[in-house]
C-alpha cells in the first residue's frame, strides 16, 4: 500500500490548538490534538476535495462569480478525469445542499436503476446464483451527469460550458498524475487490461501512469464537450447513450436506450438525528446513512467525553454500536420505492436505548440479530470521492461520487473516456431481501454525504471508502462534539473500521496506542493493526462556517486532496465597488 513520506514524520511535531471561533462554545478549555496541517481560513469560499486539482478548479468557477453549487459541478467533473481510479461521469451522485437564502437543507439522490430486462430469473438461467461483481451486469444508469443537471437548474448560476471548463482543458492538455492516485492506478492494471477499451484509455504505452506522469483523456473530453453542448441529454441520448448499448450487446447485456433517457434522479428530505445538542444529517434509503444516525443514537447512551478520545471504553461503544447499527441497516434498508423501510422505528431514540442496553461493556459481541419491528419480519438474510464547498455567502454543498470498486464494471463504453460502475454488485439475487434485484430497482448504496449544525455553525464532511463510511462519520461526529476537536483534527485522528457484520475483527489504525489495543483484545476484539494513515479508514473532506460568516475548510492527509480558499482578484466587494 502506497503512502506519501512526508505526511507520515510531521505528526508528532505539529499541533494544533483545537478551539476556533466556531467551536469555542463546544470547548472552553481547549486541549491540543496533533495535526498535519492547520485549517484553511477565510470569508471568502473554500473547495475541498480529494485532488487539488479539482479543489482549484472549483474556486475559479467561485472567483469568476459562481456559487457553491456550480463550483461543486466543476470541481467534480475534474476529479473524474484526475481520479479515475474511484469516480467519474460512469458513477452515481448522492448531495446535500444548504441553501443560504432560504436557511433549507435539499437531499439529492442521484441512484441509477437496474436495465429493464435485468432481473434475479433472467441471472438464474444463465447459471448465476449470486450477483455479479463485475462485468456488464453489474452496471447500473450511471446517475452522476443527471445529478449535476438537477443541481445546476435548482440551484446554479452557471451553464455548463463554462462548468465543464477546467475538466475539458485538462483532459485534452493533460495533467500530472498525483502520488495516491498513481497508487491506486497501478493497483488496477489487471482489471484494465481484461478488456481493450479499458486498456486503450486507462493504460497508456501498456502500464498506468505513475506519480507525476502526464495522463491525457481525449475521448473524455469530448464526451465533456456534449454534456456542455446539451446538458443531460448529451449524456443519456444519442452518442455517449448509444456506446453504453453498444457495449452491453458486445458483453451480452440487457440496456436499452430507454434505460437511460428515462432515468431521472430524486429530491429527498435529509433524515436527521440530534446527538447532544448537534443536529446531524444523512440522506434516506436506499443509502447507509441511517445507520451512522442509528449508531450516533446508541453512542449517546454513553459517557463518551468521559471515556476521552482513542480510549479503550469509547471505541469499544462506537465498534459495538456499528454492528448494531448495521445488522439494522443489511437488514431493512432497499430502494424504498420498492420496499417498505422502517425508518422512523429504526431513528428512534427508544429504540437505541433498549438495544444500547445490548452492549456490554466488557465482552464483544460475535454475532447480534438486527431490530424487530412489527410488520417488518423476515428471514435473516470503495472507491469513492468525497469533496464539499462553502461560498462567500454561506451556500455549502456535500457531494460523494463514485464508480463503487475502483475502476468499477471494467468496462468504458467505446471512445467515451469514462468506466462504467458496478453498483449493481450490491444487490442480493434473495427474492425476499428489500435489496432484492429488481426492473429499473436502485440497489442498497454506501456512498453518503453528511451535514451537521448547532447554532448558527454548519458543518458539510464526508468520509468515503464503502462499508467504512457510515462507521466513519459517526466517528467524525464524536471527535468534533465529544472530543472538541476542530474539523481539521477530527479528520486526522485515528479511526477504526469494520467492514464485515459479523465477527469480532476489526481494524484500526496504528497511531491508536498499543495499550488501548491490548485492552480492546482482553475484551475480546481481534484487531489487525493498520499503518498510520490507511486507505481502508477512508478519507474525507470538511468545510465549516461559523455564527460570524467566517468558513473554514479542512483535508484528510490519507487523500492527495486539499482544501483550497477563494482568491479575491476576481470577486468585486462593495467596498470596491464604493472607491471606485
Amino acid at each position: 500500500m502506497y503512502f506519501p513520506f512526508p505526511m507520515r514524520i510531521v505528526l508528532d511535531l505539529i499541533m494544533s490548538l483545537a478551539a476556533i471561533p466556531g467551536l469555542a462554545s463546544m470547548d472552553p478549555k481547549p486541549r491540543p490534538h496533533p495535526q498535519t496541517r492547520s485549517i484553511v481560513m477565510t470569508k471568502l469560499g473554500i473547495v475541498a476535495t480529494s485532488q487539488p486539482l479539482a479543489s482549484r478548479a472549483g474556486t475559479q468557477i467561485l472567483e469568476n462569480g459562481g456559487n457553491a453549487i456550480d463550483a461543486a459541478i466543476a470541481a467534480n467533473a475534474v476529479l473524474g478525469l484526475v481520479e479515475p481510479t474511484s469516480n467519474g461521469v460512469g458513477g452515481d451522485l448522492f448531495a446535500i445542499v444548504y441553501e443560504a437564502r432560504t436557511g433549507k437543507l435539499y437531499g439529492l439522490n442521484a441512484s441509477g436503476w437496474a436495465p429493464q430486462k435485468l432481473s434475479i430469473e433472467f441471472l438464474n438461467a444463465k447459471g448465476k446464483k449470486t450477483m455479479p461483481q463485475t462485468g456488464i451486469h453489474s452496471v447500473t444508469v450511471p446517475g452522476c451527469v443527471a445529478g449535476w443537471e438537477a443541481l445546476r437548474k435548482r440551484f446554479g448560476t452557471q451553464e455548463f460550458a463554462t462548468l465543464l471548463k477546467p475538466a475539458i482543458y485538462y483532459a485534452e492538455e493533460g495533467f500530472p498524475v498525483s502520488e495516491l492516485i498513481a497508487g491506486s492506478w497501478k493497483a488496477s492494471t489487471k482489471t484494465l487490461s481484461a478488456h481493450l477499451n479499458a486498456k486503450e484509455t486507462y493504460l497508456p504505452n501498456g502500464r498506468a501512469p505513475k506519480a507525476g506522469d502526464m495522463f491525457q483523456n481525449p475521448d473524455l473530453a469530448r464526451s465533456l464537450r456534449l454534456i456542455a453542448d446539451k446538458g443531460r441529454d448529451g449524456f443519456y441520448k444519442g452518442r455517449i447513450a448509444e456506446a453504453i448499448v453498444k457495449i452491453s450487446e458486445e458483453e451480452g447485456g440487457v440496456f436499452e436506450l430507454a434505460d437511460l433517457e428515462e432515468f431521472q434522479p430524486e429530491w429527498v428530505e435529509p433524515l436527521s438525528t440530534k446527538y447532544r445538542g448537534w443536529t446531524v444529517y444523512e440522506l434516506p434509503p436506499n443509502g447507509q446513512g441511517i445507520a451512522a444516525l442509528e449508531m450516533l443514537n446508541l453512542m449517546e447512551r454513553f459517557p463518551l467525553a468521559d471515556y476521552g478520545p482513542n480510549s479503550a471504553e469509547a471505541l469499544h461503544v462506537e465498534i459495538e454500536a456499528k454492528k448494531l447499527a448495521y445488522a439494522d441497516m443489511l437488514h431493512y434498508v432497499g430502494d424504498p420505492k420498492f420496499a417498505k423501510v422502517p425508518v422512523k422505528d429504526m431513528l428512534s431514540k427508544a429504540l437505541a436505548e433498549k438495544r444500547a442496553k445490548e452492549i456490554d461493556a466488557e465482552k464483544a459481541h460475535d454475532a447480534v440479530m438486527p431490530s424487530e419491528f412489527e410488520d417488518f419480519k423476515r428471514k435473516a438474510g470503495n472507491d469513492t470521492i468525497y469533496m464539499c464547498v462553502v461560498d462567500k455567502d454561506g451556500n455549502m454543498v456535500s457531494l460523494i461520487q463514485s464508480n463503487y470498486q475502483g475502476f468499477g464494471s471494467g468496462l468504458v463504453p467505446p471512445k467515451c473516456g469514462f468506466m462504467l460502475q458496478n453498483r449493481g454488485a450490491l444487490f442480493t439475487l434473495e427474492k425476499d431481501h428489500p435489496n432484492a434485484l429488481k426492473p429499473r430497482k436502485r440497489p442498497l448504496h454506501t456512498i453518503i454525504p453528511a451535514f451537521m449544525e448547532k447554532d448558527g455553525t454548519r458543518i458539510a464532511f464526508g468520509i468515503m471508502g464503502g462499508w467504512n463510511q457510515a462507521q466513519a462519520h459517526a466517528q467524525y461526529v464524536a471527535n468534533v462534539v465529544d472530543f472538541g476537536m476542530n474539523i481539521q483534527a477530527a479528520l486526522e485522528a485515528p479511526r477504526f473500521t469494520k467492514m464485515t457484520f459479523e465477527g469480532v475483527d476489526v481494524k484500526m489504525e496504528s497511531r491508536i496506542p498499543e495499550a488501548v489495543r491490548a485492552e480492546l483484545e482482553k475484551r475480546g476484539h481481534k484487531i489487525e493493526v493498520l499503518p498510520p494513515y490507511s486507505v481502508p479508514v477512508g478519507g474525507g473532506q470538511a468545510v465549516m462556517r461559523d455564527g460570524k460568516g467566517v468558513n473554514y475548510g479542512a483535508s484528510d492527509p490519507r487523500k492527495d486532496g486539499a482544501a483550497i480558499p477563494e482568491g479575491p482578484g476576481l470577486v468585486e466587494t462593495q467596498k470596491s465597488k464604493t472607491r471606485k
